[in-house]
């Protein structure tokens, strides 16, 4: 198995900077609005050192991988702190209700194979959260200029574009059931000039929505013929007069059978 390559800029560094609080904030409102109704009984989150994009959810066992010995647990966060290569996680095939993939595709040298992963860990309904940068935006732009300082934590070589991360859950049977784009304002370094661009925003979600410089998509994970078996929430009252309405019928149509059967037999 390949280990990650380190990233051009760390993660962790670029969240502290003024463009990554702005990406940050945008990010961790998304994860949020999605993990909010979700429920099981484990949750997990690959990658992201330092951020908790479980916090917002009601699962009571929450995991946290990362690959780095010198990880620190988010904070705010309960739960368990597991070290592992996202490309082999270290659980038992379908345990997992909740997988979140915080750029865990972009900082992987086998992205395919974290997907794999995801597929095979997660149960049947169970549910994936990925984000990643987008290339085709003004950060993605900015960020493959042969003579510019590099923009972004990865290379622009390893950035997943939407369409190809599509193809990828649709292969392994995965069901896209929502999907954002953010972070329009073009690649600026410092807070004042993010928030004179702040406009554009609204703006580019309204005219330009795929070229957001994040996206963040929801998937869910199909099993060919599984059959969900909903509880019974009929009231022991309803209960009792269906079974009393069978019943009455059952005997109705006994009686007639014996009426019949001795008519033919005089």
């Amino acid at each position: 198995m390949s280990k990650a390559q380190p990233s051009i800029v760390n993660l962790a560094d670029w969240f502290r900077s003024d463009s990554g609080k702005y990406m940050l904030e945008w990010e961790k409102s998304k994860f949020d609005a999605v993990v909010a109704d979700v429920f099981g009984f484990n949750a997990l989150q690959v990658g992201a050192c330092g951020q908790d994009f479980l916090e917002n959810n009601r699962i009571s066992f929450k995991l946290y991988a990362f690959s780095s010995k010198n990880t620190s647990f988010p904070p705010g966060g309960e739960g368990v702190l597991v070290l592992s290569e996202s490309e082999l996680l270290p659980f038992a095939s379908q345990s997992i209700d909740l997988l979140l993939l915080p750029h865990g595709l972009e900082s992987s040298m086998n992205p395919h194979q974290v997907l794999r992963e995801a597929e095979r860990v997660l149960v049947p309904e169970g549910r994936v959260v990925i984000s990643g940068f987008n290339p085709w935006s003004l950060w993605g732009l900015r960020n493959r200029l042969p003579f510019a300082k590099p923009w972004l934590p990865e290379k622009h070589a390893k950035l997943v574009s939407l369409p190809r991360l599509k193809d990828w859950l649709k292969l392994l049977s995965f069901d896209i059931d929502r999907g954002h784009f953010g972070c329009y304002v073009p690649a600026f370094a410092t807070k004042k000039w993010i928030d004179r661009f702040s406009f554009m925003e609204h703006a580019g979600d309204r005219w330009w929505p795929v070229c957001g410089g994040v996206y963040v998509v929801s998937a869910i994970k199909r099993v060919s013929g599984l059959r969900l078996l909903m509880p019974d929430w009929k009231s022991p009252a309803k209960k009792t007069r269906a079974r009393a309405t069978t019943h009455g019928v059952a005997t109705s149509q006994t009686t007639q059978v014996l009426k019949d059967s001795r008519e033919g037999m005089n």
